[in-house]
């Protein structure tokens, strides 16, 4: 490991785009498909990764969302949510905000208070073994219907202490934004922080980036770089303080760039762009390995990472006083390796 590499890895960060159903490595797969007696097409963790071939966003997803099936229990929840939380550690992650897709499992008769009592139980075991702090973000499917999304909101409210936050993910074709403008403004009125994907080079990007600030009133956009387009967009987005959660090394997998460009300008520019792993077992690396493949692929050095790493809890849902705290360890951190950051 370079050490330029260390340094991204110990790095204090937060992770605010990471979806738990994405951190299934192939291993845990076989695990919980033993302990729920479900037979796979595959037979070895070689035959599932030859499995990740993705060119897009659907294809993707039609691999995603059926090794989901190995999750039955609370147990698998919680073994599923645990497993990632130890490999952040690992890579300097001290706060996680993490996605959750309660819809993929209730819609195969798995119940809801299964799926939340599961990762909720990992959660609290983080903080009392591993010293990170964690939050669960609820996430709908928006190729299913806004009725479905404002049902499992409502579902969801009893656990409403346990969940920060709502977010919209999957196929965003022909599934705009504003589709979901009434859940999201029952979950707002619900107190809940509010976030949307805004995926890359989707048809109509911009213009659903352009809804999720202007109609939806979002605190942070998840992906969302094809903001560049539209100068007078970024500034607005600037001037609300707006995160974007950034994920250079899934978007090597749609893209020949990673997006570096666009993600190295919002940051110069002055944005809260931040760098998260979004769905690791499949893409092949966590948060800490992206700070290091963006550093390599844009030839960003220490202090740049440290910016990303402050970025990552300026642009958490944090209390204002446990942010302050937290970007004072990155700052000590910085200076304890010799890094100077403007302050």
């Amino acid at each position: 490991m370079t050490d330029l590499a260390a340094f991204a890895h110990g790095l204090p960060k937060a992770e605010l785009h990471l979806h738990l159903e994405g951190t299934l490595e192939p291993e845990l797969k076989f695990a919980l498909a033993a302990r729920n007696g479900i037979d796979l097409d595959e037979t070895t963790v070689e035959e599932v990764r030859a499995t990740y071939d993705f060119t897009d966003l659907t294809s993707f997803l039609a691999v995603y969302y059926p090794a989901m099936r190995v999750l039955q229990t609370a147990d698998d929840f919680h073994d599923l949510a645990w497993a990632y939380l130890q490999k952040a550690a690992a890579q300097g992650v001290v706060h996680a905000e993490m996605f959750f897709d309660p819809q993929a499992h209730t819609g195969r008769g798995v119940p809801f208070d299964t799926v939340i009592t599961g990762y909720r139980r990992a959660v609290v075991r983080a903080q009392d073994e591993l010293g990170i702090s964690a939050e669960l973000i609820l996430c709908f499917l928006r190729d299913f219907s806004a009725d479905y999304a404002m049902a499992t909101l409502m579902e969801a409210l009893p656990y409403k202490a346990w969940i920060v936050g709502v977010g919209l993910d999957s196929d965003e074709r022909d599934n705009p934004p504003t589709k979901f403008a009434e859940v999201f403004a029952r979950a707002k009125a619900e107190g809940f922080f509010l976030t949307m994907h805004c995926d890359i080079d989707q048809i109509g990007s911009i213009d659903n980036i352009r809804a999720v600030i202007e109609e939806i009133g979002v605190d942070r956009i998840d992906h969302g770089t094809n903001i560049v387009e539209d100068p007078a967009l970024v500034a607005l987005a600037k001037e609300r303080g707006l995160g974007f959660t950034t994920c250079p090394v899934s978007n090597s997998f749609v893209t020949a760039q990673m997006k570096s460009d666009e993600i190295v300008s919002l940051l110069n520019e002055g944005l809260k762009v931040t760098v998260n792993s979004d769905d690791p077992a499949y893409f092949g690396g966590y948060v800490g390995d992206n700070y290091v493949a963006l550093a390599e692929h844009a030839g960003l050095g220490a202090a740049d990472l440290v910016r990303l790493a402050i970025n990552s809890f300026e642009a958490s849902w944090l209390t204002a006083s446990r942010r302050a705290d937290f970007i004072a360890r990155v700052r000590d951190y910085a200076a304890e390796n010799g890094v100077a950051v403007p302050q």
